[in-house]
């Protein structure tokens, strides 16, 4: 008799839904300068869409100020233009090979509308998670349905899953949390 499903494999693909909202909320820009504030912009550079810490180094000098050393002087056009059009409302200042980017104050429309952003991104975790959940609940069911476990197992197992999901959920909430906090913090 197998032992339905794999529990290693859903709590890492949970797990992976975590790490993607982590990534996702570091981008968001806060009242401090971060380099991950550009980890959404990509450059047209070499005949493709790269990312802009492939063709450029990233480097916070002061608290409301980021620097972007671009490797290759051909590219400055392009970073300049991909970073004005990233929607990020910055305006890089070029400096020869440099470019220097002030970040301005958060207004508190523009606050509320990253805090949004967030919540969607939580959202979107969120449905990757249930996905998991459901793919775990549908194999305890052909298990059980194929007489591969029995009843009692299929309904341990299922709760386990369940616990798994209501812990990751909880945990991308938290996390949301934080992350509004840092965003409405003037």
């Amino acid at each position: 008799m197998s032992e339905g499903v794999d529990l290693k494999e859903l709590k890492r693909r949970m797990d992976g839904a975590i790490s993607a909202f982590k990534h996702d909320i570091a981008s968001l820009r806060t009242g401090r300068a971060s380099a991950n504030v550009l980890d959404p912009v990509t450059v047209e550079a070499y005949g493709s869409r790269m990312p802009l810490n492939q063709v450029a180094n990233i480097t916070v000098p002061e608290p409301r100020m980021l620097s972007v050393s671009v490797w290759d002087k051909s590219m400055v056009g392009a970073v300049e233009r991909a970073i004005r059009e990233s929607n990020l409302g910055l305006n890089p200042i070029v400096d020869g090979q440099n470019l220097r980017i002030p970040l301005p104050e958060l207004n508190e429309e523009r606050r509320k509308s990253l805090v949004k952003v967030a919540h969607d991104y939580a959202e979107k975790s969120k449905v990757a998670v249930r996905h998991v959940r459901r793919d775990g609940m549908d194999d305890l069911k052909k298990a059980e349905k194929d007489g591969e476990i029995g009843q009692d197992i299929h309904r341990a197992q299922s709760e386990r899953v369940q616990k798994m999901t209501d812990e990751t959920i909880s945990e991308i909430d938290r996390l949301l949390a934080e992350k509004e906090k840092e965003i409405m913090q003037v």
